[in-house]
């Protein structure tokens, strides 16, 4: 599938092209739809703060790590059985109050997850 060049949206300032709902600043597209999704994400996250869990992060960076990143670490920073794992090419890091209970792979997600199933040793 691919878009005809002229169809993409330019800046009428400058004339490059646009981006569409990409949260990089405050113009996201946040539709119903997304709301919705919000609030069954967020659910889920409370209904489960309690619970034996892994928080499994994966490929997550900082351009949006309100919605994923800093909610992992503040569940498994509040309930003494949760583990946070995160495996990214960057920004595999954690706070230092949940390090002891966090596995961070700084590595390529794709290989991680093929040496896991072939069940090999993945090096931290």
């Amino acid at each position: 599938m691919t878009i005809p060049v002229e169809l993409i949206p330019r800046c009428p300032d400058d004339g490059r092209a646009m981006m569409v709902s990409v949260r990089i600043d405050d113009r996201f597209v946040e539709d119903a739809g997304w709301h919705a999704a919000k609030k069954r994400y967020e659910a889920s996250l409370e209904r489960h703060q309690d619970d034996a869990i892994l928080y499994f992060e994966l490929g997550v960076g900082l351009n949006t790590p309100v919605i994923i990143k800093y909610p992992f670490w503040y569940y498994t920073a509040a309930n003494p059985h949760a583990f946070y794992a995160c495996i990214n090419t960057k920004y595999a890091v954690c706070t230092e109050e949940i390090a002891e209970r966090s596995l961070c792979l700084e590595q390529d997600i794709g290989k991680v997850l093929h040496d896991l199933q072939k069940g090999a040793t993945v090096q931290a």
